[in-house]
């Protein structure tokens, strides 16, 4: 009932191994792995492309981590035994890169400066994202609060929660649009394996 599927177990091993090194080298990880914004007009970037993945494995603290991996075992596991762990580790990671790249349009955007953006909570939105469409009608239990909900619902509220929190700039420190980012690169990508985009994928 509790076996973890052998990717989502390689994710967990790989966030908790980055977790224990980020903290025995007292996050000097920081500065070359997390995802650094563009500074603005005369400042100097700390960003480099490989941060596009390597920010998904630091964390702010255990809390931070402990919440992700429960998430991602909790949809993760289901969806890479739908989907097999290839086409499930490519989702993970496309949904890890556009919240990446969501979270640098929108500090562009707004001209905030550099500072970093860790977590793999994009990957695991997106994951959530992919649960809520694949087993719409499965019955979920809240944490906080201990509310069962059918899965369709659950993303929509977080997805409703992170826009207005995004938006109203609610809850700072959080990467809210990061989390929608992952959200929407999941979508393009169950849109595109379904052939629903302009652009198919090939048949082989």
């Amino acid at each position: 009932m509790f076996a973890i599927p052998p990717t989502t177990q390689t994710l967990i091993l790989l966030n908790l191994a980055a977790y224990l090194l980020q903290t025995l080298t007292r996050n000097q990880l920081i500065g070359p792995f997390a995802l650094w914004t563009f500074g603005g007009a005369g400042m100097p970037s700390n960003f480099h492309v490989w941060q596009l993945v390597t920010y998904g494995f630091l964390h702010g603290n255990f809390t931070h981590l402990f919440f992700n991996m429960l998430a991602l075992y909790m949809f993760g596991s289901d969806i890479e035994r739908l989907w097999g762990p290839r086409r499930y580790v490519i989702y993970y990671f496309a949904c890890v890169v556009s919240a990446g790249v969501a979270q640098l349009l929108v500090s562009s955007l707004i001209g905030s400066g550099s500072y970093p953006t860790i977590g793999a909570s994009g990957g695991v939105f997106g994951v959530l994202l992919a649960f809520g469409m694949m087993f719409p009608n499965r019955m979920v239990m809240l944490l906080f609060p201990p509310i069962p909900m059918r899965a369709w619902v659950l993303v929509l509220v977080y997805g409703a929660i992170e826009l207005f929190m995004g938006v109203t700039g609610t809850q700072t420190g959080v990467a809210h649009f990061a989390h929608l980012g992952g959200m929407a690169g999941g979508y393009v990508m169950i849109q595109y394996w379904r052939g629903r985009l302009p652009f198919r994928p090939t048949r082989r």
